[in-house]
């Protein structure tokens, strides 16, 4: 964790001669065609989806409540702790008034939060190896006590059965193209407003895509506080390098690559608390000392230069979607 919140900052500077010659902010994130496979070489400490199902097919006379589900991340492991830093995970729950049955649908990363936002350094290869994939998870049954003691559980809005399955479409679509996390905000300042660099995707935007979804096909949802973490770094404006191909491939910026790879080598697991404390040291210099960082955005590479406060991690206010009360009626 100290590591993660001190990662904001660091890499050598480069003339403005590699700036990306757009300027569209914040940078569209890429969708994809399909989803690749894993390579065995990405393994999660714990399962991904371990639980999983299809999404069922809803009849159109049924009612559905819609839940917001919120917890601080890891509280199956760490209770509360970092939930006291506002560092929370967000769901989505559904209940069958027809079939009395609950269901819980979220999206996170398939190999852990540390695999999605810093790459693996792995002998004979040039480039960093990135395990970042973060997918859609649906199961049957809601776990009460999970999201109650530490977190949220509340109802949003109720839906028909037809838009739970217009819904189930859209998620199917959303998670075949929408394939890698992305952990970081970065913008301009803390100040509102700021321009946004780079936009998160992750379990927190799910959750809103699926809301505005549902907005879209005729959801109403209650007038209750719904607030979300992000994770920001803030920097001035980024300067595009290239992709993996570009800077490590035969004809790539040796200079570059070399730089970039000894950027991401304090972030790799530790196996001494000495260890750790060096590294520490190192991500400080180049991160807040020389404000200097290297994004990994869309499969391809950036550099930040850095602006104080560097990092900040923030539970900010997302309205709910106002929804239009005509389609698919409830």
């Amino acid at each position: 964790l100290l590591l993660l919140l001190a990662a904001a900052v660091w890499g050598p500077c480069f003339s403005g001669e590699l700036r990306w010659p757009q300027r569209r902010w914040p940078v569209p994130y890429r969708r994809f065609d399909y989803r690749p496979k894993t390579d065995p070489y990405c393994q999660a400490r714990y399962t991904f989806c371990p639980t999983g199902s299809a999404i069922p097919v809803m009849k159109e006379e049924d009612v559905i409540e819609v839940y917001r589900l919120q917890a601080p991340v890891w509280e199956f492991k760490y209770g509360d702790l970092l939930g006291h830093l506002k560092i929370m995970h967000d769901a989505v729950g559904f209940k069958s008034s027809l079939t009395g049955k609950n269901y819980t649908m979220e999206w996170y990363e398939l190999f852990q939060l540390g695999n999605c936002t810093f790459p693996h350094l792995r002998p004979g290869m040039d480039a960093p190896f990135w395990c970042n994939q973060g997918a859609a998870c649906f199961y049957e049954g809601i776990d009460d006590a999970h999201w109650k003691e530490n977190g949220t559980l509340a109802l949003v809005t109720t839906i028909s059965g037809t838009m739970f399955n217009e819904m189930a479409k859209w998620v199917k679509y959303d998670n075949e193209t929408g394939i890698y996390y992305e952990t970081w905000t970065v913008r301009a300042s803390p100040d509102k407003p700021s321009v946004v660099w780079f936009d998160s995707y992750e379990c927190s935007k799910f959750i809103l895509r699926t809301y505005q979804k549902l907005a879209d096909l005729g959801a109403v949802f209650r007038k209750i506080q719904t607030n979300y973490t992000s994770i920001l770094l803030f920097s001035g404006e980024p300067i595009y390098l290239g992709n993996e191909t570009s800077i490590f491939g035969p004809l790539g910026n040796k200079t570059l690559a070399a730089a970039i790879r000894d950027f991401y080598y304090p972030f790799k697991p530790h196996r001494t608390v000495g260890a750790f404390f060096v590294d520490l040291l190192k991500i400080i210099d180049r991160v807040i000392l020389n404000r200097q960082f290297y994004l990994f955005y869309n499969l391809e590479y950036w550099f930040l230069p850095m602006k104080y406060p560097y990092l900040k991690i923030i539970y900010e206010e997302v309205p709910l979607p106002i929804g239009r009360k005509t389609s698919f009626g409830v």
